[in-house]
């Protein structure tokens, strides 16, 4: 770790992508000690710019990152690097181990998104978010009018193509691994988009540029773009002691947290917000849906704030009282209950 952390925070965030970000900046905001823990994996670090996020479009992945972390630290929240490896339920809140220290909260938010399991083809992985790519509304603009690949990989190939189509009059389908149903076959037929069988073993690559897709038999179909479909599962090995664990998504496109609509876990005290629980999220579905699940944090901690001080209330001399005292005498902080 970079910095050392405190004993106890209102909020650990673990993840500090757009979700995680988003969410610390709304609760130090409510002036909630919170504290942003994060591995330095982005899901997005191969690509160059982030796109289609409203007035920071073009905007470099490590920038947006750097801008928030500046945020969040200017309302008094901690950014720390490093890797929680696991998390316990702890008295009245969670320990949270990260690297040697252990930390408690009161409450979670995690936001460390998922990881890209891509098929096994020579070139695939190395290319990944230059000219190998996986969603239209991300990068489909870089990549228009040019010789776009799509490979069947999943259940979503055949989407994949349509939706690129849109973006090029070159689009070819290769079902790989996948087989077409005669609706799909139609469909594809009916838009102009070409039908290629057989295992695609590697990509082509020439002057550090895709230059083709080759088959099982040798043949090379020329193209500059390839697009993907991975199978996306959620980072949450360090969640298992809580009992929480990734369910297969339904749409049968990888691994998921599920939450409630406010972003809430199984487990009480635990939220989640961003692609660990939403595979699909762009950046700034991701970062709205961190602020909201932190709302929803702050809200959760406000009542449980006021069923303390009304009962302290009705029983001025109350165990309940004496320790608000101590807490104000002590200076254990204001907001971190």
């Amino acid at each position: 770790m970079t910095e050392r952390l405190k004993d106890g925070y209102d909020v650990v965030v673990v993840g500090g992508g757009a979700a995680g970000l988003s969410g610390a900046l709304m609760l130090a905001r409510m002036r909630r000690s919170v504290v942003v823990i994060d591995a330095g994996q982005p899901r997005n670090a191969p690509a160059e710019s982030v796109h289609g996020l409203l007035a920071r479009d073009g905007t470099p992945p490590g920038e947006l990152l750097e801008r928030g972390r500046a945020e969040v630290r200017g309302y008094g929240g901690h950014v720390v690097n490093g890797k929680v490896t696991t998390i316990v339920r702890d008295a009245d809140g969670f320990a949270v181990q990260v690297g040697d220290q252990s930390v408690r909260a009161h409450r979670l938010l995690v936001t460390t998104g998922l990881v890209d399991v891509l098929p096994e083809i020579a070139g695939l992985r190395e290319r990944w978010g230059r000219d190998v790519i996986h969603c239209p509304y991300c990068h489909g603009w870089e990549v228009r009018d040019q010789a776009i690949g799509v490979l069947g990989t999943g259940p979503m190939g055949v989407h994949q193509a349509l939706l690129f189509r849109e973006l090029s009059a070159d689009v070819t389908y290769f079902s790989h691994t996948t087989s077409l149903t005669a609706e799909q076959s139609e469909e594809l037929n009916a838009r102009g988009i070409r039908m290629v069988d057989g295992a695609v073993t590697a990509l082509e690559i020439v002057d550090d540029r895709i230059a083709g897709v080759r088959l099982s038999d040798g043949t090379v179909v020329p193209r500059a773009v390839v697009t993907v479909g991975s199978r996306m599962v959620a980072r949450a090995n360090f969640l298992t002691a809580l009992g929480l664990r990734p369910t297969e998504h339904p749409a049968g496109v990888g691994e998921y947290i599920p939450t409630d609509a406010a972003g809430r876990t199984d487990v009480p005290g635990v939220w989640a917000a961003g692609n660990i629980t939403d595979l699909t999220a762009q950046v700034g579905a991701a970062a709205a849906a961190g602020a909201a699940a932190a709302a929803q944090i702050n809200a959760d901690l406000v009542a449980k704030q006021t069923r303390r001080a009304v009962a302290a209330y009705r029983e001025p001399f109350s165990a309940e009282s004496e320790a608000q005292l101590r807490e104000a005498v002590l200076g254990e902080g204001r907001h971190n209950r």
